[in-house]
């Protein structure tokens, strides 16, 4: 009888230290440091197929979406590429002197944060850079293991006659159009060659034994609109509309619009008024191929990642630097706090949590770093401004439920349905204001900001866009 009830303790003591081990073994899994996939798409608007968009032909992001966390309200901190992207990769709000275009250089603006791929790279990561992460791509070099940019003009024309009015000018007014129509294979654009340099890279660090952070920056669907032709070939033009938004109300400021000068810089646009319609159906029409465009070639990466068995062990997260507008407002490009300038494509994968989860919570660009660096493990820097939604993938509640957004002198506050808007002065005194509630007019077409109705509430918005766009907005240095 005793013997039996020593080899039951012992067999017990064995079951216990085999459980012991299974659950540190877990533990040790669970505190791996992740790889992450860092993928930068520029111009790219939240017209996409999983956002309710079904007539983009957009595969491979449907596919990643079916896989991550949707961010249904993403916003941009700054609705141009240089400022976003060094505001997100900093973690740092814009203000009145800080971020300001896409000449905006985060090593200059703020020399002494540390970046995202800076954190990561004192934390053992090997960091690259492939295209457009910052504008310069000379920006924030101390943060880099290595970068690279495909060679060639930045606009990457393929039609002869296109290079030769462009007298291999980087800028448009050499004699380019908006856009080009092109029988040639995905690797004579930029995006083709900057899919295949991370191809290359993934099957490099497949055998590294430091953790990755490989951020692909894609051009397309940025103007020019020049896309292979199959591309094109998956729309009908005949059934492509201008937008329902495509007026601008008396009661909107006139601040708020402007006269798209990126776009009117090619030849073929008209220098002054609107875009003719069927001008206009053909730029939507190059947008969409340079949407289909781009998304093909995040597919082959998303497959290699796959193939190389690195997909259980590396965080994805896809973002567009900012929204865009096709026709909205009678606007084109960015450089507005309307939300179709606002707002962006946000997707975040992360093995074993999500598998085509949505979020409603108002989010921020500026978000993102503390998010990565706490799914990482890594303690964030106290520069970093931005609130970390690793609290949504656990299920719990979120405390945020707004976001602050600038674009030179306007300043938008997004609180739930309501967007808030001030035109203000060096001293923060406004001098134009927009109120839009989407509840009732997600076409933000009714400004409510001057109606004597609404005047309790714009007073308190205008309090809280004072109290939560960062205590040195106002500040010159």
């Amino acid at each position: 009888m005793k013997k039996i009830i020593i080899y039951l303790f012992a067999c017990s003591l064995l079951a216990v230290s085999c459980k012991d081990k299974t659950q540190k073994k877990e533990l040790s899994q669970l505190n791996t440091p992740k790889n992450i996939l860092f993928i930068a798409v520029d111009d790219l608007r939240p017209e996409l197929n999983f956002y309710g968009a079904n007539h983009i032909a957009s595969p491979n992001l449907d596919k990643l979406a079916s896989e991550s966390l949707v961010f249904n309200k993403a916003y941009c901190n700054v609705p141009v590429c240089g400022a976003s992207r060094a505001s997100l990769l900093t973690g740092m709000r814009p203000t009145r002197h800080r971020f300001i275009d896409y000449k905006t250089r985060a090593d200059i603006d703020v020399s002494d944060a540390i970046s995202l791929p800076n954190l990561l790279k004192q934390n053992g990561y090997t960091t690259i850079s492939n295209g457009k992460i910052y504008h310069n791509n000379e920006d924030d070099g101390i943060a880099w293991n290595s970068r690279w940019f495909p060679e060639g003009n930045i606009r990457n024309y393929q039609i002869e006659k296109n290079i030769i009015e462009n007298e291999g000018s980087g800028q448009a007014q050499g004699g380019a159009i908006s856009h080009e129509i092109a029988q040639v294979h995905d690797t004579a654009y930029f995006d083709g060659k900057i899919a295949q340099k991370g191809i290359a890279d993934l099957r490099m660090l497949k055998n590294n034994k430091e953790p990755f952070f490989l951020a692909l920056g894609f051009m397309k669907p940025h103007l020019p609109f020049n896309a292979p032709k199959k591309y094109w070939d998956l729309y009908d033009r005949s059934k492509i509309e201008l937008p329902e938004s495509h007026t601008q109300p008396k009661s909107t400021p006139q601040k708020a619009f402007h006269n798209f000068g990126e776009l009117r810089q090619y030849k073929n646009i008209p220098q002054k008024g609107d875009i003719p319609e069927p001008l206009a159906k053909e730029l939507i029409h190059g947008y969409y191929a340079c949407v289909s465009y781009v998304d093909a070639q995040i597919g082959l990466v998303l497959d290699e990642l796959k193939r190389l068995n690195l997909e259980n062990d590396t965080i994805v997260i896809l973002w567009g630097d900012h929204g865009w507008n096709l026709g909205d407002h009678k606007l084109w490009c960015k450089h507005v706090t309307f939300e179709t300038a606002l707002r962006t494509p946000l997707l975040l994968k992360v093995p074993g949590k999500t598998n085509g989860q949505t979020t409603n919570a108002i989010t921020e660009f500026i978000d993102i770093y503390p998010s990565l660096a706490e799914l990482v493990d890594l303690e964030v820097p106290e520069t970093v401004q931005g609130q970390s939604f690793v609290p949504i993938l656990n299920k719990e509640p979120q405390e945020k439920d707004w976001a602050v957004s600038k674009f030179k002198d306007a300043v938008t506050l997004i609180k739930g349905d309501l967007f808030y808007t001030e035109w203000t002065k060096d001293d923060g005194v406004a001098y134009a204001r927009m109120l839009f509630d989407h509840k009732t007019d997600p076409l933000e077409l009714n400004n409510l900001a001057e109606l004597p109705e609404h005047q309790e509430m714009v007073n308190q918005l205008a309090k809280e866009l004072r109290a939560k766009w960062g205590k040195d907005f106002l500040r010159k240095n």
